[in-house]
């Protein structure tokens, strides 16, 4: 897993063919290690080294989970809408040793498709899952959640990595 500063990190992630075969590996790849981690939710594919639009999450193993989608693997996310913000607490696997209260909203409506078929799929959801959502959409836009920070009263030290 990469770790920031690395140039991919800040960088625009490239759309996909969500049917290719080498797209298909990546959300292979980014499954496999989402499972090995199991402090975090999510991954974003430029975190494994690859400057695509790709991400995968499974919010429901965390406590503060309300939405529930599963564990999934999304080519081409695009946040469609977004509702109802409040500031929570965030980390990143890819920023050791911070945490830090970031803005985001607590609803959000995502389309994208799924890797191998190429389905259309949309994804509603709220509270942590919607978080972690979120959070890999900016690393696909060359975001850390640092870049969100309100203010330097916001940052914390944290002793593990929970992504979003």
């Amino acid at each position: 897993m990469l770790g920031a500063p690395h140039p991919v990190l800040s960088a625009m992630a490239e759309p996909v063919d969500p049917t290719a075969p080498e797209v298909v590996a990546a959300a292979a790849d980014l499954l496999a290690t989402l499972r090995n981690e199991p402090a975090t939710a999510g991954l974003a594919a430029p975190q494994i080294g690859l400057s695509w639009r790709l991400i995968a999450f499974d919010a429901g193993r965390h406590p503060k989970a309300r939405s529930r989608a599963g564990e999934l693997v999304v080519a081409n996310p695009r946040l469609a809408g977004a509702a109802h913000w409040n500031e929570g607490r965030e980390g990143c696997a890819s920023v050791a040793g911070l945490s830090a209260d970031v803005p985001r909203a607590t609803r959000i409506t995502v389309h994208g498709h799924l890797p191998g078929t190429g389905e259309a799929v949309t994804i509603e959801a709220d509270a942590f899952e919607a978080r972690c959502i979120q959070h890999q959409l900016d690393h696909l836009d060359g975001l850390l959640f640092l870049d969100r920070v309100p203010g330097v009263l916001s940052l914390h030290t944290s002793l593990h990595s929970c992504d979003a």
